[in-house]
This record gives structure tokens, C-alpha cells and sequence, in this order.
């Protein structure tokens, strides 16, 4: 994550592409729900996208052609749900590309799939299976947040082993070559982020009530 431009086959990027696009049309009626039912969504959700903007711009170098960064997609996984992030992850991805250049347009569909659809589903996926073991609501964001994060890489991973696998060893030992490689940055960047998101949903308790009501209208809620 972000994969740079042109880094992938054409075959590889159109695949990923075909393969994201079904989570952002559901993502699209999702949001499109939340917002007609509660219009007072609108700065929450600005904030969540405003939050994974940031996180993930924060890039260091790390495989060739990629990089480690946070990705911010828990917070909005938490709070809205995945369908929902699919959209958001969307638009932000759309526009580091293009104000920041990073990561790229014959990317993004692979770089939508690892940042925003597959780390929100196990961000919320986390959330709700440690609420529902009776985790604290801070461990659980915690983990929600630092486990989604990995989540990212771990499908960069083995996106880039597809696209080129290791002579010897194969895409298996490619997987585990830049999975080894994005360890070495990642695991405290998701420390770090998982205890950021904490901190953020603390400052949100205040608009609990706000929240219960978003993660019901948008089916997330516990």
C-alpha cells in the first residue's frame, strides 16, 4: 500500500478493479442510507474520511514500489461499518492519487481492495466478535484498528507476490518475502495506529448517543 502507478500488470490491475467494484456499489447504497435517514452523519463521516486521509498519507518507503503507513480505515469500520469504508477508502485513495501521487489510477482498484474493503471487514469483523466476548470498548477499537491495518498489508502482500512471484520458491515464497519485509515497518505503525484510534474514539464519547444511532441505521451496531 499504495501500489505505484503502473507497478502491476494490466491483466492484474483490471482484475482488481472487477474484484472492488461490487463492495463500492454496496458501499455506495449503504452510505447513501445513512445519510438520507440521518443527515447529521455528514460531519462524522467527513471526520472519518478526514481521519484515514491523514493516517495514510503518512507513507515510508518500504517493498519496491510500495510502501508502510497507517491506514485509518478502523475508526470508519467501527463507526460505520465496512460497507461503508469501501466508498471512503475510495475517495481518499482517489485523491492522494491524484494530489499526492500516491499509489496511482491503473492501481487503485488493488489498493481499494487491500485498504479499503479488506481492512475494514476485519476491522469490524474484530470489533464485533471481541464486543461480543465482553472486551472493553478501548481493546476492542484497539485491536479492531491494529489487526485491520495488518489486514492491508498482508493483502498487498500477496498481490504483489501474483504479480511477481518468486523464481525459486513461487508466489508462496513470494508472499513471504514481502510479508517479511512490510513487518519489519508495519506491526509497530499498527500499534501505533490502533492506540490513536483508541484515543480518537475517546474523544468521541461525548457523541455516543450519535454513534449508536449511526451504527443502527447502518446495521453495524452490537
Amino acid at each position: 500500500m499504495h501500489i505505484m502507478e503502473g507497478y502491476l500488470p494490466a491483466s492484474h490491475a483490471a482484475g482488481w478493479f472487477a474484484a472492488s467494484a461490487p463492495f463500492v456499489i454496496a458501499g455506495a447504497t449503504r452510505l447513501k442510507r445513512i445519510v438520507t435517514l440521518r443527515p447529521q452523519a455528514k460531519m462524522m463521516l467527513a471526520a472519518a474520511g478526514a481521519f484515514t486521509f491523514v493516517l495514510s498519507a503518512l507513507k515510508m518507503p518500504s517493498v519496491t514500489g510500495s510502501c508502510s503507513h497507517p491506514t485509518g480505515t478502523g475508526l470508519g469500520a467501527v463507526v460505520f461499518g465496512p460497507a461503508v469504508m469501501a466508498v471512503m477508502g475510495t475517495i481518499v485513495l482517489l485523491f492522494q492519487a491524484l494530489l499526492l501521487a500516491h499509489g496511482g489510477l491503473t492501481t487503485l482498484g488493488a489498493n481499494v481492495f487491500s485498504m479499503a474493503i479488506v481492512g475494514p471487514w476485519v476491522s469490524w469483523a474484530v470489533w464485533r466478535g471481541t464486543a461480543k466476548l465482553g472486551a472493553s470498548t478501548a481493546i476492542a477499537v484497539f485491536l479492531a484498528a491494529a489487526l485491520g491495518d495488518l489486514a492491508t498489508y498482508a493483502t498487498t502482500s500477496v498481490q504483489l507476490a501474483l504479480a511477481y512471484p518468486d523464481p525459486a520458491s513461487g508466489i508462496i515464497g513470494a508472499v513471504a518475502k514481502f510479508g517479511s519485509i512490510y513487518a519489519v515497518t508495519q506491526i509497530p505503525l499498527a500499534i501505533a495506529e490502533g492506540l490513536l484510534t483508541v484515543a480518537v474514539m475517546n474523544a468521541l464519547s461525548g457523541r455516543a448517543g450519535a454513534i449508536d444511532e449511526i451504527q443502527e441505521l447502518s446495521g453495524e451496531g452490537q
